[in-house]
């Protein structure tokens, strides 16, 4: 919904599905458009997923980016050190990373980037610094990232396990101006003076649950291909339990990892707190429409997406906003995906009663919506998000065991519920 958290993430969604020259396409990318940054072959990459079975490239974490709000802190880092966890679905023989720079205005100086397997407990910095793997772009150990770009390191020989956290640390040696971010982080991110990327872990500090400067991990794996969870803060699982993995995409990917190995499939989050479809949320981000190339035909071996957006549309505008601009959105969206070869899942809106601007009308184009989600037939399955958090006694309200308090957002109970409404066969 409309929460916008207490601290500030960056994620770069560039596809990673090329050569480890990438940078290099993605420069004539923004010279040719300011907008979107795709590949040359990002549209037939996806159009041909993995097979199950063959050993491909496939995402496994990534995250939708946004811009910075005025905070010192997300606006300049200068010789410091930060240090990031991400959890993976697939686990895989070989992984690579994507950085961010698109939302910057001067290009980002990389001193040293380290990754290592989480050992400990988590919500700490701590590592063991023997297991700490360097990573380099282009056989160099420091690169730059261009402003509006995106980029990828070489791709490191370390087996990484499914269902694991990866704790990567990335020096940046000179001031770098304004963040690329991500809002809703649910983990917690610290940082350390200095390059302190093989430390291990004595001269960290908290500095909240954002990410800054990091877009994605992609593994080569046997599976089927990877699976975007698309939407709003819902998805983004802006209420679920910090450091915790309890968001609804983290859910069924552990449903994902008990099929067969070669029937796995990477899951990868694109959701944004206040994300809205028809607008552009500022903090949020950019309407869904013009950031759906980034965040999902940019992704790496990408076969389905499920699509869960517009309730920030109609509570944001008190019931002004009509069912067919929705409706509208969402038939611009299949007919993109379709194009490139993607299947799309439409999740119904869940309900909202009792919320600040809930009134009559912004019910009735939920119902709308929702009728036309389930009976319109433009999707190629549906998962019904409404009926499974809903109070059955009052069905325009949060079933009050799934509400966080604020009759919007699902709580870890409500997301698991959401995540067992997902059919696995449907995203294939």
């Amino acid at each position: 919904m409309t929460k916008l958290p207490r601290s500030v993430v960056s994620h770069n969604t560039g596809s990673g599905r090329t050569t480890p020259r990438r940078g290099f396409w993605y420069l004539l990318a923004v010279a040719a458009t300011t907008l979107l940054l795709v590949t040359p072959s990002s549209a037939s990459d996806h159009r041909h997923p993995p097979h199950a079975g063959d050993s491909e490239w496939v995402g496994s974490w990534a995250a939708a980016v946004t811009p910075p709000d005025n905070r010192p802190e997300t606006q300049h880092f200068h010789d410091q050190t930060l240090r990031q966890v991400v959890h993976l679905s697939v686990g895989g023989d070989r992984f690579r990373l994507r950085l961010t720079n698109v939302h910057g205005t001067k290009p980002l100086p990389v001193g040293a980037v380290t990754v290592t397997p989480r050992r400990g407990g988590r919500g700490t910095p701590n590592i063991d610094p023997t297991t700490a793997v360097p990573m380099t772009f282009d056989g160099r150990s420091s690169t730059t990232v261009p402003a509006g770009a995106e980029w990828i390191s070489d791709p490191v020989e370390l087996d990484v396990a499914d269902n694991s956290d990866l704790v990567i640390s990335v020096h940046l040696p000179e001031s770098t101006g304004r963040a690329s971010v991500h809002y809703e982080g649910r983990s917690t991110t610290f940082l350390a003076p200095g390059d302190a990327t093989s430390g291990s872990g004595e001269n960290y500090e908290s500095i909240g649950t954002a990410r800054y400067f990091l877009d994605g991990v992609d593994v080569r794996t046997d599976s089927a291909g990877s699976v975007v969870f698309f939407g709003d803060s819902i998805t983004d699982g802006v209420s679920s339990t910090l450091d915790a993995n309890h968001r609804y995409p983290d859910v069924v990917a552990d449903r994902l990892l008990k099929r067969p190995e070669p029937r796995e499939l990477g899951v990868l989050n694109a959701g944004l707190s206040a994300n809205r479809l028809l607008t552009d949320a500022g903090l949020g981000g950019e309407p869904a429409i013009a950031r759906f190339e980034r965040d999902i035909l940019s992704q790496t071996g990408v076969r389905t997406v499920v699509l869960l957006e517009g309730i920030n549309d109609i509570h944001h505008s008190a019931g002004s906003v009509e069912s067919h601009e929705l409706i509208g959105v969402y038939e611009q969206l299949i007919a993109r995906a379709h194009e490139a070869g993607i299947r799309v899942v439409g999740g119904t809106i869940t309900p909202f009663e009792g919320a600040p601007r809930y009134n009559a009308a912004g019910e009735s184009d939920r119902r709308a919506v929702n009728e036309w989600i389930r009976e319109s037939g433009a999707f190629d399955a549906v998962v019904d998000f409404d009926a499974a958090v809903r109070d059955p006694g009052h069905p325009s309200r949060l079933a009050p065991r799934y509400d966080t308090g604020d009759h919007v957002h699902p709580n870890d109970a409500g997301l698991a519920a959401m995540a067992r409404a997902v059919e696995i066969r449907e995203l294939y």
